[in-house]
């Protein structure tokens, strides 16, 4: 029977809709979903940021809600899910910062666990050397970050996804529902409602 646990990493400023929607869809097909953030424990929040497409040349950020943590950062371990959740937002650019992190994440991918990241969670995985070799999208600003680290990147339009192997890979939001179809037959989801 596969793992039916998800780690979804947070950081404040995540981006609200890419924490919000994957972080209640994976419960709904039936998946626990331990949200975590470094040097948090469950029960603290974290401030999101709603980023829309306005017609400017970049994003418009807004404040957005305060998630509220489940689990403890310092308690989790790779073996214990089945698949690992990046979010974009501001987030990503710090939390590459912090090596407790980085080596979470190398844990995944060396045990082969399937990874969704969107957006800038890309820059994420692009500081734990996971991209060489690899061909993923991204944020469009994160492009050279994905290239600069080894892999391809694949211009898609907004509302589509890449996989290659385990990683799951959209540019934004708007993939959803694109993105999560994929992570979960990556997972090897069987849904029963």
């Amino acid at each position: 029977m596969p793992q039916k646990q998800i780690l979804l990493l947070a950081g404040d400023f995540v981006e609200d809709y890419e924490i919000m929607v994957p972080f209640q869809t994976l419960q709904t097909v039936g998946y626990t979903v331990h949200a975590v953030c470094p040097e948090k424990s469950a029960g603290d929040t974290v401030r999101t940021a709603v980023h829309d497409f306005e017609g400017d040349q970049t994003y418009s950020e807004k404040p957005g809600h305060n998630f509220t943590l489940n689990a403890d950062f310092a308690n989790v371990k790779a073996g214990d899910y089945a698949g690992l959740v990046v979010p974009g937002g501001r987030a990503p650019e710090y939390l590459r910062l912090n090596e407790a992190v980085l080596s979470l994440v190398r844990e995944f991918a060396s045990a082969g666990k399937p990874i969704a990241a969107i957006c800038h969670g890309l820059q994420l995985l692009a500081a734990a050397g996971l991209l060489e070799g690899k061909t993923c999208t991204a944020y469009p600003a994160c492009q050279y970050e994905v290239t600069a680290s080894g892999g391809s990147y694949s211009a898609v339009p907004v509302d589509q996804a890449v996989v290659d192997g385990n990683l799951v890979t959209a540019p934004a939001w708007p993939a959803h529902p694109r993105w999560l179809g994929e992570f979960l037959k990556v997972l090897g989801a069987k849904i029963e409602l």
